[in-house]
């Protein structure tokens, strides 16, 4: 018997074919770490390939050649950073760029040589094959490189931070066991006082702050050890060196903020107030956020000021680019990449991407586990149904959803629209019920219970 069905009918439609525009003004580099090869038409120039070195004096002449050629738009690969210094050489010239992915412009089976890869990108961007990356404005691409800058020097504090744990280790001094961390007031305290050169642990133990739940005894019996030169030397050189990265980061994060007052205020009021405590919030820096986007992003659950930081300095605060929500998770790499031959599909599985968005929404989504909200509920509810890789991604998936929202409709987080608290409690009150009835027992309101 022949479906019918309405989805089999929309699955036979065919689809609507896109046409290509070509582009005759269309020029095409192959970069290399020492000497660019670039293509133009063959009538432009009776020499339509030619080599240029890579040295700035070099680029600037490639950019006049092609300007001679009456060239329009170009097409490159992004292939690692040898691009960058071209790629903005070329836009303030006035060229449009076109930085295409080299697994979509792989060429046809044969002999590869530079020439050929010039000559094949200029083709495929001149009968309109190519499809530009995403790059944001040159102010949003300032605040990235800062922002990524920061990270490296946080990864490098971070590393110098296990090399002091290691060192106390080695000594058996445990100063983790006595304080929750380190890096606080108490921990940093005792870290200098043992590098000046004290080591009584009851001297020691006095540097404790009044709120430290331990008393100075138990600090103190934590703080004897076997003290070593090699590794006191070790612990003085590691300790300095973090606190040099921190220096860094404190004036990274200065100049940060110079860069990011380049971004234009979407609004002058003030931040609404948190919709839920978090130490780990800095209220400037929120402000001066909702002051970018014209959004709070933070009231989302699981969303704080960095992965804030991220989306700024990964997409920026204009969202044009990406023509709907599906096509902004698509980019991120958190849906599936369905593809089809022969009527049957041959991958559902996300896109393996590089992006720096992507994997700070997957981190806010995995603390949706601990979050009363609809939001942590749903993702309870994907994880005993998907397991936890896929939960994540599926979480990290709404979020990308919700934040696209947010930014470019301008409208304020509402979880009420991501479910119903009372409906919620009603499931939750059916499943107790439904799993007392299949132990036999009856369950009672505490209320009821009590007037009886």
């Amino acid at each position: 018997m022949a479906k019918s069905t309405a989805h089999t009918r929309k699955q036979n439609q065919p689809a609507t074919q896109v046409r290509p525009e070509p582009c005759p003004d269309a020029a095409g580099i192959d970069l290399g770490a020492t000497v660019h090869y670039v293509a133009v038409p063959p009538e432009r120039d009776k020499q339509p390939v030619r080599s240029f070195g890579t040295q700035t004096g070099d680029l600037q002449a490639l950019a006049d050649w092609l300007i001679a050629c009456k060239i329009k738009t170009v097409a490159m690969e992004a292939t690692g950073v040898y691009w960058i210094p071209l790629f903005q050489i070329l836009e303030d010239r006035g060229l449009e760029v076109c930085l295409v992915n080299a697994r979509h412009v792989k060429n046809v089976p044969g002999r590869k040589t530079d020439v050929q890869d010039c000559q094949w990108l200029q083709y495929l961007h001149s009968v309109g094959l190519l499809h530009a990356s995403f790059r944001p404005p040159a102010v949003v691409c300032a605040v990235r490189a800062l922002v990524r800058h920061r990270e490296s020097l946080v990864r490098s504090g971070c590393e110098h931070l296990l090399r002091v744990q290691k060192a106390l280790d080695q000594m058996n001094v445990q100063v983790h066991r006595a304080v929750t961390d380190i890096t606080g007031e108490t921990g940093q305290s005792i870290l200098e006082a043992i590098i000046k050169g004290e080591r009584r642990p009851e001297v020691l133990a006095r540097h404790r702050d009044h709120r430290c739940k331990k008393s100075e005894a138990e600090i103190a019996a934590a703080l004897r050890g076997d003290w070593r030169p090699e590794h006191l030397f070790t612990l003085r050189q590691s300790f300095e060196a973090w606190q040099y990265h921190r220096k860094l980061i404190v004036e990274c994060e200065t100049e940060l903020h110079k860069q990011m007052d380049g971004l234009a205020d979407q609004t002058k009021e003030a931040a609404p107030p948190k919709m839920r405590s978090d130490k780990r919030c800095d209220e400037p820096t929120r402000q001066h956020l909702f002051e970018k986007f014209g959004v709070d992003l933070t009231a989302v659950d699981g969303v704080n000021t960095q992965t804030v930081y991220v989306f700024l300095s990964e997409v920026g605060p204009d969202l044009r680019k990406f023509e709907s929500a599906e096509h902004f998770a698509s980019w991120l790499g958190l849906c599936p990449d369905n593809r089809k031959t022969g009527g049957r599909p041959i991958g559902v599985s996300t896109r393996a991407v590089a992006n720096r968005l992507s994997t700070a929404l997957r981190m806010a989504a995995q603390s949706l586990s601990r979050v009363e909200s609809p939001l942590g509920d749903w993702f309870r509810r994907m994880k005993a149904k998907l397991g936890a890789p896929g939960a994540i991604t599926a979480a990290a998936h709404k979020l990308a959803r919700v934040l696209y929202a947010m930014v470019k409709f301008r409208q304020p987080f509402d979880p009420a629209r991501l479910g119903n608290p009372a409906l919620r409690r009603a499931r939750k009150e059916n499943a107790l019920r439904r799993a007392a009835r299949e132990l036999g027992y009856v369950l009672q309101p505490i209320q009821a219970e009590a007037v009886s």
